[in-house]
Protein backbone atom coordinates (compact mmCIF):
# COMPACT_ATOMS: atom_id res chain seq x y z
CA UNK A 1 0.00 0.00 0.00
CA UNK A 2 1.07 3.25 -0.72
CA UNK A 3 -0.03 5.94 1.74
CA UNK A 4 0.27 9.96 0.22
CA UNK A 5 0.38 12.37 3.30
CA UNK A 6 -0.99 15.99 2.75
CA UNK A 7 -0.84 19.15 4.32
CA UNK A 8 -1.72 22.83 2.65
CA UNK A 9 -0.08 25.84 3.08
CA UNK A 10 -1.68 29.57 2.55
CA UNK A 11 -5.31 30.45 3.32
CA UNK A 12 -8.65 30.19 1.29
CA UNK A 13 -10.05 32.64 3.59
CA UNK A 14 -6.91 35.39 3.90
CA UNK A 15 -7.56 38.02 1.05
CA UNK A 16 -3.82 38.76 1.61
CA UNK A 17 -3.19 35.53 0.43
CA UNK A 18 -3.69 34.41 -3.55
CA UNK A 19 -2.71 31.16 -3.70
CA UNK A 20 -3.30 28.11 -2.10
CA UNK A 21 -1.36 24.72 -1.76
CA UNK A 22 -2.38 21.25 -1.15
CA UNK A 23 0.85 18.84 -1.25
CA UNK A 24 2.96 16.22 -0.35
CA UNK A 25 4.45 12.81 0.33
CA UNK A 26 3.68 9.30 -1.32
CA UNK A 27 5.40 6.63 0.29
CA UNK A 28 5.21 2.84 -0.03
CA UNK A 29 4.18 1.56 3.81
CA UNK A 30 8.00 0.96 4.27
CA UNK A 31 9.46 3.44 3.76
CA UNK A 32 7.36 5.16 6.75
CA UNK A 33 9.81 4.12 9.05
CA UNK A 34 12.97 5.43 7.00
CA UNK A 35 11.12 9.17 6.45
CA UNK A 36 10.57 8.98 10.32
CA UNK A 37 14.56 8.16 11.22
CA UNK A 38 15.87 10.10 8.33
CA UNK A 39 14.13 13.62 9.92
CA UNK A 40 14.58 12.33 13.91
CA UNK A 41 18.67 12.32 13.35
CA UNK A 42 18.35 15.82 11.55
CA UNK A 43 16.17 17.01 14.90
CA UNK A 44 18.99 14.80 17.01
CA UNK A 45 21.49 17.31 15.44
CA UNK A 46 19.26 19.75 16.13
CA UNK A 47 17.58 19.41 19.38
CA UNK A 48 19.46 16.82 21.85
CA UNK A 49 18.03 17.40 24.30
CA UNK A 50 14.14 16.68 22.91
CA UNK A 51 14.33 15.74 19.79
CA UNK A 52 11.30 14.02 19.52
CA UNK A 53 9.50 17.36 20.49
CA UNK A 54 11.09 19.53 17.99
CA UNK A 55 8.34 19.43 15.07
CA UNK A 56 9.34 19.94 11.71
CA UNK A 57 6.87 22.95 10.89
CA UNK A 58 8.02 24.95 8.06
CA UNK A 59 6.13 28.19 8.95
CA UNK A 60 7.76 27.84 12.81
CA UNK A 61 11.51 27.13 11.20
CA UNK A 62 11.54 30.16 8.79
CA UNK A 63 10.52 32.52 11.15
CA UNK A 64 11.67 31.21 14.54
CA UNK A 65 9.06 29.90 16.24
CA UNK A 66 8.62 27.29 19.48
CA UNK A 67 11.60 25.02 19.37
CA UNK A 68 13.02 26.69 16.67
CA UNK A 69 13.11 30.08 18.39
CA UNK A 70 16.76 29.16 20.03
CA UNK A 71 17.50 30.33 16.68
CA UNK A 72 18.17 34.01 16.01
CA UNK A 73 19.55 33.33 12.57
CA UNK A 74 17.47 33.43 9.79
CA UNK A 75 20.21 31.62 7.30
CA UNK A 76 20.75 29.11 9.91
CA UNK A 77 16.84 28.29 10.31
CA UNK A 78 16.75 28.21 6.37
CA UNK A 79 19.21 25.53 6.06
CA UNK A 80 17.56 23.81 8.85
CA UNK A 81 14.25 23.90 6.68
CA UNK A 82 16.38 23.05 3.50
CA UNK A 83 18.19 19.71 5.47
CA UNK A 84 15.07 18.96 6.39
CA UNK A 85 13.25 19.07 2.72
CA UNK A 86 16.81 17.17 1.36
CA UNK A 87 15.62 13.67 3.19
CA UNK A 88 13.80 12.46 0.29
CA UNK A 89 17.05 11.85 -1.95
CA UNK A 90 18.08 9.67 1.11
CA UNK A 91 15.22 7.77 0.95
CA UNK A 92 15.62 4.15 -0.79
CA UNK A 93 12.75 2.40 -2.72
CA UNK A 94 9.63 3.47 -4.10
CA UNK A 95 8.49 7.11 -3.24
CA UNK A 96 7.08 10.65 -4.85
CA UNK A 97 5.89 13.99 -4.29
CA UNK A 98 2.67 15.58 -5.63
CA UNK A 99 1.40 19.29 -5.32
CA UNK A 100 -1.11 21.47 -6.57
CA UNK A 101 -0.60 25.05 -6.57
CA UNK A 102 -3.79 27.31 -7.29
CA UNK A 103 -4.38 31.31 -7.63
CA UNK A 104 -7.91 31.81 -5.14
CA UNK A 105 -8.55 33.88 -8.32
CA UNK A 106 -7.97 31.75 -10.96
CA UNK A 107 -10.53 28.95 -9.78
CA UNK A 108 -13.24 31.70 -8.13
CA UNK A 109 -15.63 31.03 -7.11
CA UNK A 110 -14.85 27.15 -6.60
CA UNK A 111 -13.10 26.54 -3.40
CA UNK A 112 -9.62 26.41 -4.00
CA UNK A 113 -8.93 23.86 -1.55
CA UNK A 114 -11.81 21.61 -3.05
CA UNK A 115 -10.41 22.03 -7.01
CA UNK A 116 -6.57 21.20 -5.67
CA UNK A 117 -7.99 18.00 -3.90
CA UNK A 118 -9.95 16.49 -6.68
CA UNK A 119 -6.72 16.87 -8.99
CA UNK A 120 -4.66 15.48 -6.16
CA UNK A 121 -6.73 12.18 -5.92
CA UNK A 122 -7.19 12.12 -9.47
CA UNK A 123 -2.87 12.25 -9.72
CA UNK A 124 -2.59 9.64 -6.88
CA UNK A 125 -5.07 7.46 -8.70
CA UNK A 126 -3.20 7.47 -11.83
CA UNK A 127 -0.01 6.87 -9.77
CA UNK A 128 -1.18 3.59 -7.97
CA UNK A 129 -2.80 2.76 -11.83
CA UNK A 130 0.60 2.93 -13.89
CA UNK A 131 2.27 0.96 -10.95
CA UNK A 132 -0.54 -1.73 -11.06
CA UNK A 133 -0.73 -1.62 -15.14
CA UNK A 134 3.07 -2.65 -14.99
CA UNK A 135 2.91 -5.66 -13.23
CA UNK A 136 3.04 -9.22 -15.07
CA UNK A 137 0.05 -11.15 -15.72
CA UNK A 138 -0.94 -13.09 -12.80
CA UNK A 139 0.26 -10.84 -10.18
CA UNK A 140 -2.85 -9.51 -8.67
CA UNK A 141 -2.19 -9.76 -5.39
CA UNK A 142 1.12 -7.57 -5.96
CA UNK A 143 -1.33 -4.75 -6.76
CA UNK A 144 -1.13 -1.30 -4.70
CA UNK A 145 -3.57 0.47 -2.96
CA UNK A 146 -3.71 4.08 -1.59
CA UNK A 147 -4.76 5.93 1.55
CA UNK A 148 -4.49 9.92 1.90
CA UNK A 149 -3.88 11.22 5.70
CA UNK A 150 -3.99 14.71 6.67
CA UNK A 151 -3.03 17.05 8.76
CA UNK A 152 -5.97 17.68 11.26
CA UNK A 153 -8.61 19.76 9.23
CA UNK A 154 -11.64 21.62 10.12
CA UNK A 155 -12.00 20.05 6.10
CA UNK A 156 -12.12 16.25 7.58
CA UNK A 157 -16.00 15.78 6.62
CA UNK A 158 -16.07 17.40 3.39
CA UNK A 159 -13.11 16.15 2.04
CA UNK A 160 -13.77 12.42 3.23
CA UNK A 161 -17.24 13.02 1.60
CA UNK A 162 -15.59 14.38 -1.54
CA UNK A 163 -13.70 11.09 -1.81
CA UNK A 164 -16.88 8.98 -0.96
CA UNK A 165 -18.72 11.15 -4.55
CA UNK A 166 -15.26 10.42 -6.33
CA UNK A 167 -15.04 6.41 -6.33
CA UNK A 168 -18.96 6.37 -6.42
CA UNK A 169 -20.00 8.38 -8.97
CA UNK A 170 -16.62 10.14 -10.17
CA UNK A 171 -15.01 13.31 -10.59
CA UNK A 172 -14.12 15.29 -13.48
CA UNK A 173 -11.37 12.51 -15.47
CA UNK A 174 -13.33 9.54 -14.11
CA UNK A 175 -13.59 7.18 -10.82
CA UNK A 176 -11.16 6.47 -8.05
CA UNK A 177 -10.25 3.28 -8.67
CA UNK A 178 -7.52 2.71 -5.88
CA UNK A 179 -8.16 4.07 -3.17
CA UNK A 180 -8.52 1.93 0.26
CA UNK A 181 -11.36 4.41 2.50
CA UNK A 182 -11.56 8.09 2.69
CA UNK A 183 -9.25 10.16 4.24
CA UNK A 184 -7.43 10.00 7.82
CA UNK A 185 -6.82 13.30 9.55
CA UNK A 186 -3.59 13.17 12.46
CA UNK A 187 -2.25 15.50 14.79
CA UNK A 188 0.90 16.90 13.17
CA UNK A 189 3.13 16.38 16.08
CA UNK A 190 2.21 12.80 15.87
CA UNK A 191 3.91 11.97 12.44
CA UNK A 192 7.22 12.77 10.85
CA UNK A 193 5.59 12.30 7.35
CA UNK A 194 2.80 14.66 7.58
CA UNK A 195 5.68 17.45 9.09
CA UNK A 196 7.40 16.37 5.83
CA UNK A 197 4.49 17.20 4.05
CA UNK A 198 4.05 20.60 5.78
CA UNK A 199 7.79 21.49 4.20
CA UNK A 200 6.64 20.41 0.60
CA UNK A 201 3.42 22.63 0.94
CA UNK A 202 5.20 25.28 2.21
CA UNK A 203 8.34 24.87 -0.40
CA UNK A 204 5.94 25.60 -3.46
CA UNK A 205 4.04 28.38 -1.43
CA UNK A 206 6.62 30.58 -0.35
CA UNK A 207 8.05 29.49 -5.10
CA UNK A 208 4.26 31.05 -6.08
CA UNK A 209 3.38 33.29 -3.13
CA UNK A 210 6.61 34.90 -1.91
CA UNK A 211 8.90 34.47 -4.98
CA UNK A 212 11.43 32.64 -3.20
CA UNK A 213 12.22 29.03 -5.30
CA UNK A 214 14.97 28.25 -2.95
CA UNK A 215 13.20 25.18 -1.29
CA UNK A 216 11.43 23.77 -4.05
CA UNK A 217 14.73 23.64 -5.81
CA UNK A 218 15.79 20.76 -3.52
CA UNK A 219 12.43 18.62 -4.31
CA UNK A 220 11.75 19.46 -7.77
CA UNK A 221 12.60 16.14 -9.34
CA UNK A 222 11.06 14.22 -6.44
CA UNK A 223 7.64 15.00 -8.02
CA UNK A 224 5.43 11.67 -9.69
CA UNK A 225 6.65 11.59 -13.60
CA UNK A 226 6.31 9.19 -16.05
CA UNK A 227 7.14 9.35 -19.53
CA UNK A 228 9.44 12.74 -19.14
CA UNK A 229 5.79 14.21 -18.05
CA UNK A 230 5.53 15.33 -14.64
CA UNK A 231 2.51 14.10 -13.67
CA UNK A 232 2.64 14.92 -9.72
CA UNK A 233 3.00 18.68 -9.90
CA UNK A 234 -0.15 21.21 -10.90
CA UNK A 235 -0.39 24.88 -11.03
CA UNK A 236 -3.63 26.79 -11.61
CA UNK A 237 -3.14 30.27 -12.31
CA UNK A 238 -4.68 33.19 -14.06
CA UNK A 239 -4.80 32.87 -17.67
CA UNK A 240 -2.73 29.52 -17.70
CA UNK A 241 -1.86 26.09 -16.20
CA UNK A 242 0.85 24.23 -16.20
CA UNK A 243 1.46 20.97 -15.65
CA UNK A 244 -2.13 19.50 -16.82
CA UNK A 245 -3.77 16.26 -15.98
CA UNK A 246 -2.13 13.64 -18.78
CA UNK A 247 -3.57 10.10 -20.01
CA UNK A 248 -0.65 9.00 -18.65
Amino acid sequence: MFILYLDDAGSVGNSADKHVVLAGVALFERQVHFLDLKLNEIAEKICPDDPLGLEFHANHILNGKKHWRRFSDKPTRRRHLANGLSVIDKLQGHRALFGVVVEKAAVSPQDAIEYAFEQICSRFDQFLERRNRSLKKGDAREKQRGLLIFDKSTRETRLQSLTREFRRNGHTWGKLRNFVDVPFFVDSEATRAIQYADMVAYALWRKYEKTDDAFFKIIETAFDACGGVRHGLHIKQCGKTIQEQSDG
